[in-house]
């Protein structure tokens, strides 16, 4: 697991500063459309399980109601998310925010999606696996394989995988997949 170390941390810093800086007209102009449909928050900080399974907040742009119940994605109905949330969605721009937590250490660019703390299922096979030693990454293995955290132990299972085979080839794989999802 040699390239999970600094290595790792190198090429998310390489890729996530001027990300972010290239993302940040793109998230201005996502804000203030989120703003002017929708009253609330723009951006939404949630509290996820990181490495080690420490806390951190996690930074997105709110695609939902701002009184949907804070429950994971897969438990709210489609009707919580706003018409701008859809779209910001469906370009994962709402995730643009996330790069922040990148470049603080918080998250990689590519390792298993960060959960909730009451989602105890997940987290119980996610530490079987031995996932918490890598950072929780904006995308990975389970999303590009459709593999949402409905499914706590296949998902867990898919960390897993990843964690095992990590490489910088199969991130910057992951990163195309997400990248170019429906768009090929």
């Amino acid at each position: 697991m040699a390239y999970a170390g600094r290595l790792k941390r190198m090429f998310d810093v390489a890729l996530s500063v001027p990300g972010l800086l290239v993302a940040l007209p793109v998230i201005a102009v996502a804000m203030v459309a989120v703003r002017v449909t929708s009253p609330g928050r723009i951006v939404f900080a949630q509290e996820r399980v990181g490495k080690s399974e420490a806390p951190f907040l996690c930074y997105k742009l709110r695609t939902m109601h701002e009184h949907t119940p804070d429950v994971p994605t897969h438990e709210v109905g489609a009707d919580a998310v706003t018409p701008v949330g859809r779209v910001l969605r469906r370009f994962k721009i709402d995730e643009l925010p996330q790069l922040w937590n990148v470049v603080k250490g918080e998250m990689s660019l590519v390792g298993p999606r960060p959960c909730l703390p009451r989602q105890a299922e997940l987290i119980a096979h996610r530490r079987a696996e031995g996932v918490f030693a890598l950072r929780p990454g904006i995308t990975g293995l389970a999303q590009v394989r459709d593999i949402d955290m409905s499914r706590p132990q296949l998902c867990a299972q898919t960390d897993g995988e990843y964690m095992h085979r990590i490489t910088l080839a199969r991130d910057v794989e992951i990163l195309f997949r997400t990248v170019f999802r429906g768009r090929l």
